[in-house]
């Protein structure tokens, strides 16, 4: 697939939310997120907003979901939403129940693997169950939590050449990448690029980063489209 440029509205403000997604999507954003802050901030009430002001364009609503997966995403997927995310920590059957809810009410199913032991073979038990898309992720407390202990940070392009090459749906990278890292995923064959937190997003306050960021995701937007597929 063509690569493909999302932005995570991780905000707790519908308000500044709609700005951010507006300013994005002039810039050459193609998807937009509702993130987690927002979602526990909004809820439906966020999606339903945000779809109201971006009729046409896909909205990821990041759930994390881990239980109830069937009522979760069908009250997102008529909110608005097109993807919804479920965590392979989630039982078996709550992943299930999220991707027959995708089935019955039109929307795509993201599996995420943040806190799995086996990155890889979560990222092949999530296919196999029929999620559409993967999301490799290194958790926000994990790399804080690691990195203050003195050790290295991870990040998810450690393995993301590994993930790629063990599925056949699409992926994206997520969890502290600079703003070169988030430009190179398509190289690694991840085509999902994310853009949040701290490239558009200020990730110790939640809310807008300064300067001038319109610009600076144009620029991202355009390197990214440019990168050519097999």
């Amino acid at each position: 697939m063509k690569p493909i440029v999302q932005i995570s509205l991780d905000l707790t403000n519908i308000d500044e939310a709609l700005e951010t997604a507006a300013m994005a999507i002039r810039a050459g954003v193609d998807w937009l997120e509702a993130g987690t802050p927002l979602i526990l901030a909004e809820g439906l009430h966020g999606v339903r907003k945000l779809r109201e002001a971006f009729p046409g364009v896909p909205i990821v609503a990041d759930l994390k979901t881990m239980d109830g997966g069937y009522l979760e995403a069908e009250m997102m997927a008529k909110a608005g939403a097109t993807h919804v995310v479920v965590m392979a920590r989630a039982h078996e059957e709550t992943i299930k129940c999220v991707v027959a809810a995708g089935r019955d009410f039109g929307v795509k199913v993201m599996g995420d693997n943040l806190g799995c032991e086996d990155m890889v073979e979560a990222a092949r038990w999530l296919e196999r169950l029929g999620c559409d898309y993967i999301v490799h992720h290194i958790g926000y407390d994990e790399r804080r939590g690691i990195a203050a202990r003195g050790d290295r940070m991870p990040s998810p392009l450690d393995q993301l050449k590994e993930v790629v090459q063990a599925v056949k749906i699409p992926v994206q990278a997520v969890g502290g990448l600079s703003l070169e890292q988030a430009i190179q995923c398509p190289q690694y064959g991840a085509p999902l690029v994310v853009l949040g937190a701290p490239l558009t997003i200020d990730s110790d306050s939640f809310k807008t980063a300064g300067g001038d960021l319109e610009s600076s995701l144009r620029m991202i937007c355009d390197k990214i489209h440019s990168y050519k597929t097999n």
